[in-house]
């Protein structure tokens, strides 16, 4: 009988701990996101989007062996009754970017989704938060509102550059309801900018809504959940409606997009009560308009002017009497300008900078915030009645402590402000933005002593957080980080700017091409560069050709080698780093007609497409901006780099016989260019041998292999005679820490970044930068400032080096798409103690942190679930590697591969691990 009872127990404790395994549920996915990284967005633009999510941290899951995704229309439906997806178990590791597989989606649809895992041992995981979106308006014919404004073009108003000036226009519309509202969504935009209001309410903070876009092909829109704002009985809505960039000048030429019309305005409020019943209030002829309101003039370059004498006190309510306004000239919704929801985030106030130091100079006050910025100030200033507040904006000042102006060129960049009445006057522009760290004031109350609580900047840019970060041991290389963080947040205002300040300010391609991996580093700003790659392809000419700038105001049916394979590098460099293919997917046709354009602009092989070459390189022997490199080389070399990455691209996306296509195209170029510029010992032939032209040959992998190692010690003989410093342009630059990386020069590479003379990344630290600069030699305490007429202190081209000094330096950089393989492999200097830097990436957060102190080294790094690493710790490899203090050997999840001379090569399982070595 006890045997029996025995054995019942025992097989009763089995079942029950089999049972409670089986039960054991991991903990949920996080960080759930729609396409390329929005959480819960509302107004979405993508019908069938991708999902993605991140593996939580804990022991139990290293990688994900399948997932499944449900997708309800309601919240109450989840997880188990799903009506509009239900992805069922897939059995993948993929964690990310998984496409949406039911009925398309439609315009105002709200679904909801969750997800769940299954880790490496087939455990479930708990099903995740829900998150959900909304879809804005997808199509032209949902519109019933119209296109409203004044005809402010028939005023007259001359400005700077005898440009028609467009008065804002103050905009309203009362409205009564007799049911309470459920839900209520505002659709709208403009041509131009604005800014809305409900009942005395703002609807958002945005800043110059809704942003910047080839505006004679797509125009973006805008949904806002005002629901609170909305009560029953009587309502206004007033919006404010400036020129931006639609209806202003645009560089040096007046109004590009609209020389024919008057901004106008598109509203669409569709409120849905709570009885069911559901009402519209759209822009049409009963509105009522004025331009007779305190905002006098606004422009992009020149500033804003404004008069509160004219304001009008609660115009957004219903407190307000508009019978001596203007009757609104309103048109309808055609199809001839596509209406899309905007795909990127709005610009956004984001930082405010305090003023550091007071300078008064010659009957006026300079307020220094001790960083270029780009924005807007905020003033409170004590002034009369009567009195204009005069607000001028400089980058730096002149050596006898002046303004210095000049580099805004044709842009006046002030801003005026009339007093309405005695005291603290609190202001800041609303339709405008400038490029300064010093900010002038004159035209106050005189009496009263300034004081820095006067002026505020506050620090305006596209709405992105930070993705990654770095620092070191070296003040100037963390100086030089700060600056091309600087560079990116003055230079990303709704699309990729080459500068903020003077009277330019164009999304040229060129610049954007070079420094679109750093700024991935630094920032999550996928979705403002795939917003920006569809302007591109919305831009490119019929014959194949991409334009100088995009949106394309110039219109010139111009193309630049280096510049127009903005379409291939960038879509490239960002898989590399997202391992999202809808952005080659979305760029593929373009990359492919820019190839056969290079093509139609080559004889034999060889380019003649000409261009902005290796754009302001220093020291140029022939004295021209473009620089010395020829230009027929650069587009060969260009032709053939983007036709490789046309044939990677197609690999990826599973078009074998275009991807063979494109190889074979990419090494008859690569034969023709070296046949062409490198005689039999690889060395330039024909033309001026400059250090870009090798950069260039071996970047691109253009020779063959027994002309590379002549050619890598011809570079070096040119850096040589140029004083162990670079002499590289926009071009070239990029390209310099990478390839003398690639051939172990990494000690050079570190001498040239550290170099303090110019030209040199420290040289412009040396001189007081704060941000980028255009050249190297914008400004010297010796010397003064360069007398050219570009001369921008705020450029961010040159901090493409960011890219070698996160993934070398620090050590983090992708093997595979996505970082689903990821290298940590930092190589250290003399000058170096220390360096560190996190990355956020597809799978979670990658780290890696090393010091050098008392002969060790220690290396500690941090590699997220559902990725591998392969880490190289350096050192004496004769003594033992430590790793969490335990022999190698004897730490799971770790593999010693090999030891070469100066290192240990590992392979690295999920988890954070600290190595440390002993110092050869």
């Amino acid at each position: 009988m006890f045997k029996y009872l025995f054995s019942t127990i025992c097989c009763f404790t089995l079942f029950t701990l089999v049972s409670c395994k089986e039960a054991e549920i991991l903990q949920s996915p996080k960080n759930l996101t729609v396409s390329e990284g929005f959480e819960n967005p509302i107004g979405f633009y993508e019908a069938s989007p991708t999902f993605s999510w991140q593996l939580p941290i804990l022991d139990e899951v290293k990688s994900q062996s399948a997932y499944q995704i449900v997708v309800a229309s309601s919240p109450d439906l989840l997880p188990d009754n799903a009506d509009v997806w239900d992805s069922k178990k897939q059995k993948t590791a993929q964690s990310a970017w998984i496409k949406y597989g039911g009925d398309a989606l439609k315009s105002r649809q709200k679904v909801y989704w969750q997800v769940k895992y299954w880790n490496q041992d087939d455990d479930a995981s708990d099903w995740s938060d829900t998150n959900n979106f909304e879809l804005g308006l997808l199509n032209n014919t949902d519109w019933k509102a119209q296109w409203i404004g004044l005809p402010t073009k028939e005023e007259g108003v001359i400005g700077s550059q005898d440009n028609i000036i467009h008065r804002p226009q103050y905009l309203r519309k009362g409205f009564e309801l007799s049911n309470d509202v459920a839900s209520a969504r505002l659709y709208i935009t403009a041509k131009g900018v604005f800014d809305v209001a409900i009942n005395g309410e703002d609807v958002s903070d945005d800043v110059m809504p809704p942003g910047y876009t080839p505006y004679k092909k797509r125009i973006e829109t805008i949904t806002y959940d005002v629901t609170d704002l909305i009560k029953p009985g009587k309502n206004t809505i007033g919006i404010e409606l400036a020129a931006g960039w639609h209806s202003g000048r645009l560089g040096w030429m007046k109004s590009y997009w609209s020389d024919t019309e008057s901004p106008k305005v598109l509203s669409q409020l569709e409120l849905t009560m709570k009885d069911g019943s559901k009402e519209v209030i759209i822009s049409d002829d009963s509105w009522r308009g004025t331009t007779n309101g305190p905002i006098r003039l606004s422009e992009i370059y020149d500033g804003e002017t404004y008069d509160a004498n004219l304001e009008m006190a609660d115009w957004t309510t219903n407190n307000f009497d508009d019978k001596d306004w203007l009757t609104v000239n309103a048109t309808k919704v055609t199809n001839a300008i596509k209406l899309e929801p905007k795909r990127h985030s709005t610009v956004k106030s984001k930082i405010e900078l305090e003023t550091k130091e007071i300078i008064k100079k010659e009957g006026a006050v300079i307020f220094d915030l001790q960083q270029n910025m780009v924005g807007v100030p905020l003033v409170k200033v004590p002034m009369k009645k009567g009195q204009i507040l005069k607000i001028r904006f400089a980058e730096m000042l002149s050596p006898d402590g002046t303004f210095y102006t000049e580099n805004y060129r044709s842009a006046l960049s002030t801003n005026y402000y009339t007093a309405s009445k005695d005291g603290v006057v609190e202001w800041m522009p609303k339709f405008t933005f400038h490029g300064f760290r010093y900010v002038e004031l004159s035209g106050f109350d005189t009496a009263i002593e300034p004081s820095k609580d006067w002026v505020t900047g506050i620090v305006q840019y596209s709405d992105f957080d930070e993705n990654g970060t770095f620092t070191t041991s070296h003040k100037k290389l963390n100086q030089l980080q700060s600056n091309i963080v600087w560079g990116l947040r003055g230079n990303f205002f709704d699309i990729p700017t080459d500068c903020p300040q003077r009277d330019e300010r164009m999304g040229w391609t060129g610049d954007a091409q070079v420094f679109g991996p750093t700024s991935i580093f630094n920032a999550d700003v996928y979705k403002f560069w795939a917003s920006w790659l569809q302007s591109v392809r919305e831009s490119q000419y019929d014959n194949g050709g991409i334009p100088w700038v995009v949106p394309d105001v110039l219109n010139n049916n111009k193309v630049s080698a280096g510049w127009g394979d903005v379409c291939t590098i960038i879509p490239w460099k960002i898989y590399f780093r997202t391992g999202d293919k809808k952005i080659l997917e979305e760029n593929f046709e373009t990359m492919k007609r820019w190839v056969a354009y290079h093509q139609t602009s080559s004889k034999d092989l060889i380019s003649s497409m000409g261009g902005f070459a290796d754009w302001l390189q220093p020291n140029a022997e022939n004295g021209k901006t473009k620089g010395d490199t020829s230009h027929n080389l650069i587009g060969t070399a260009f032709f053939a780099h983007s036709a490789k990455l046309t044939a990677q691209t197609a690999e990826v996306l599973g078009k074998t016989e275009e991807a063979k296509m494109y190889q074979k195209l990419y090494e008859r170029i690569a034969k023709a260019f070296d046949n062409e510029y490198f005689d039999d010992q690889g060395n330039i032939k024909g033309i001026r041998a400059t250090q870009t032209s090798y950069l260039l040959a071996l970047a691109f992998d253009l020779l063959p292999e027994g002309k590379q190692k002549q050619a890598q010690q011809n570079l070096l003989v040119k850096i040589s005679e140029a004083d162990d410093h670079l002499k590289t342009g926009f071009l070239g630059t990029p390209l310099l820490s990478q390839v003398l990386d690639n051939m172990g020069e990494t000690d050079l590479v570190y001498k040239l970044l550290f170099n303090e003379t110019y030209p040199s990344w420290f040289y412009s630290i040396n001189q007081g930068a704060t941000t980028i600069w255009e050249r190297w030699n914008s400004y010297s305490k010796e010397e003064g400032f360069n007398p050219q007429n570009m001369n921008s202190l705020n450029h961010y081209a040159y901090g493409a080096i960011g890219e070698w000094m996160y993934e070398r330096i620090a050590g983090i950089a992708p093997l595979e798409a996505g970082y689903k393989t990821i290298r940590i492999a930092p190589k250290t200097n003399k000058k170096l103690t220390s360096a560190s830097a996190s990355l956020n990436t597809t799978y979670g957060e990658i780290a890696s942190s090393w010091e050098i102190k008392a002969g060790t080294f220690s290396l500690e790094a941090t590699i997220p679930p559902n990725t591998t690493a392969k880490v190289s710790v350096q050192g004496n490899t004769n003594e033992p590697l430590l790793v969490n203090g335990k022999n190698v050997e004897d730490v799971k999840g770790v593999t010693l591969v090999k030891t070469n001379a100066d290192s240990f090569e590992l392979l690295a399982q999920p988890g954070t691990y600290k190595f440390q070595s002993t110092v050869k």
